[in-house]
């Protein structure tokens, strides 16, 4: 493709996954929110003890952060994308 500049193809590429790290960006504090809505909801209805609701806010704050780690690495993929793609230039 192309001799040498970046293809169209990679530039459709790069927009794409533009669109779905700013995607996951976005829904960070949705999720976050998520488990905050969570927790007080297993609270106010008494469906665990205390020691239960430590563990259920361990788990949920693990579960979150599980999103943070996907965005990093979204971010950090599409940085080596961009880098690729200005070595071709």
């Amino acid at each position: 493709f192309g001799g040498g500049r970046p293809s169209i193809l990679m530039d459709i590429g790069i927009l794409l996954f533009v669109g779905a790290v700013l995607f996951s960006v976005v829904t960070l504090p949705v999720e976050f929110n998520a488990s905050r809505r969570a927790m007080a909801l297993l609270q106010e209805r008494g469906f665990l003890n205390q020691a239960e609701l430590d563990g259920a806010a361990k788990v949920l704050k693990a579960a979150a952060l599980t999103y943070v780690a996907s965005t990093a690495m979204a971010v950090m993929q599409l940085v080596r994308m961009l880098l690729i793609r200005g070595s071709r230039d």
